[in-house]
């Protein structure tokens, strides 16, 4: 099953995840949110839409941006609308 691993804390775990540009993405069910803080941070997809992003809060470190997600997608990429993906050291094991 795959999961999201960063600073010895499982972030993210389903067998339901999606991928795309090599990319897990995760339901958002399947986040623990406790570690999850909103960000100010957004950027633009040409074909995936605009992307929020959290930053990751474990045993005090603090991994900026590190996980993303489309609120909204545009109509090619929503299968993963409202799904985490992450990156900058978060280990994704499948």
């Amino acid at each position: 099953m795959p999961k999201a691993i960063w600073n010895g804390a499982v972030l993210a775990e389903s067998d339901n995840t999606v991928v795309v540009e090599g990319n897990h993405y995760f339901p958002s069910d399947s986040i623990d949110q406790q570690y999850f803080k909103e960000s100010d941070t957004h950027t633009t997809c040409p074909w995936k839409g605009v992307a929020s992003y959290y930053s990751i809060e474990v045993d005090g470190q603090v991994n900026k941006d590190a996980a993303w997600y489309y609120p909204t997608t545009k109509e090619k990429a929503k299968q993963i609308e409202g799904y985490v993906a992450f990156w900058r050291g978060v280990k994704v094991e499948a």
